[in-house]
């Protein structure tokens, strides 16, 4: 209730392109490019659709064999598509509406980009060249990003008004959810403790066993899911943030020699044995610290509800035809 250097996104929740990334396939599969959507009298390639996938594709899938990395693609087709009408669909009515971009702002945007990644004229072409675009068609794509920046600000995010009353009355509905003192993010593996005391020693030997494959690189989500005894099981051992006054004096101790991302060695305490690991902290915030960002939720909240509501009347009333 933080940028990436290219990226496909828009307050964190509606995708555009900040950089469209060549795609690497093969001559065969060029040859293929063919029409996968008409958007009124728009149209979509095979071609901009794959490099959507990819612009999004995070390194591990960019490191993959091709032949693997196009099959996750192909089944995600549909998705990724339904993106990509999506943005048109806000491309065309922005033009419609009278929004325009100057070149000056295309420029500005360029030259801010160059700055915050220092790059120089020169590395900036060349990384375009690698990417297989020209200036000027890089130049398109960045207008596109800040027309639809200016419509979403004029069609929805310029019309929220979050009151203190809203603001007020969230607080008092989800008080025990609300953070405001120093808490920690948490997921853990946990067994109860056995009455047996041989039974307790055996214990011991499953958890430092699995402490080692921890420490070997399984995931700690996959582990908490197949093997820990409490509800959170089905989320991975997920606890969520869990206020530093409510955590029991062992998990205090674990903690302070931690930092975000840390695994702890297992642990005893009344109710069993425990693995944790920290994935982040919170600092304790003042009410009106608070207040912030509630009223931030509330307006991603509306942006979300509006944005949805704004999508399904541009498509009610265009000419939308699926080809895959």
């Amino acid at each position: 209730m933080k940028k990436r250097f290219p990226g496909y996104v828009f307050r964190g929740v509606i995708s555009v392109f900040i950089l469209c990334l060549s795609l690497s396939v093969s001559h065969a599969a060029i040859l293929l490019d063919r029409v996968v959507a008409v958007v009124n009298k728009e149209v979509i390639t095979w071609s901009e659709l794959y490099k959507m996938m990819e612009s999004e594709a995070g390194d591990k899938m960019k490191n993959m064999d091709e032949t693997e990395r196009l099959k996750i693609f192909k089944e995600n087709e549909p998705l990724f598509l339904e993106k990509l009408i999506d943005f048109r669909l806000e491309v065309q009515d922005a033009e419609r509406i009278g929004l325009q971009v100057g070149p000056d702002e295309t420029k500005d945007a360029i030259e801010n980009i160059k700055k915050k990644y220092g790059m120089t004229d020169a590395a900036f072409e060349e990384m375009l060249k690698k990417e297989g675009l020209s200036v000027d068609e890089y130049k398109k794509q960045l207008s596109e990003q800040i027309l639809v920046r200016q419509y979403m600000n004029r069609q929805i995010k310029n019309k929220i008004v979050i009151s203190d009353e809203e603001v007020k009355k969230y607080i008092e509905e989800n008080r025990e959810h609300i953070i405001d003192t120093e808490a920690y993010k948490l997921r853990q593996i946990f067994f109860r403790r056995p009455k047996d005391e041989n039974e307790a020693k055996m214990l011991e030997g499953k958890i430092a066993a699995l402490a080692e494959k921890v420490k070997a690189g399984e995931k700690f989500e996959a582990i908490a899911s197949s093997m820990s005894e409490d509800a959170t099981a089905k989320t991975g051992g997920d606890l969520g943030y869990v206020k530093k006054s409510l955590l029991a004096k062992e998990f205090l101790i674990v903690l302070e020699s931690m930092k975000p991302g840390d695994i702890s060695k297992p642990f005893s305490t009344q109710q069993g044995m425990h693995i944790i690991k920290l994935e982040g902290k919170a600092e304790a915030r003042n009410t009106d610290q608070i207040r912030e960002d509630v009223k931030n939720h509330l307006e991603e909240q509306q942006f979300m509800e509006r944005y949805k509501a704004l999508i399904k009347s541009l498509r009610e009333k265009s000419h939308i035809e699926i080809r895959l």
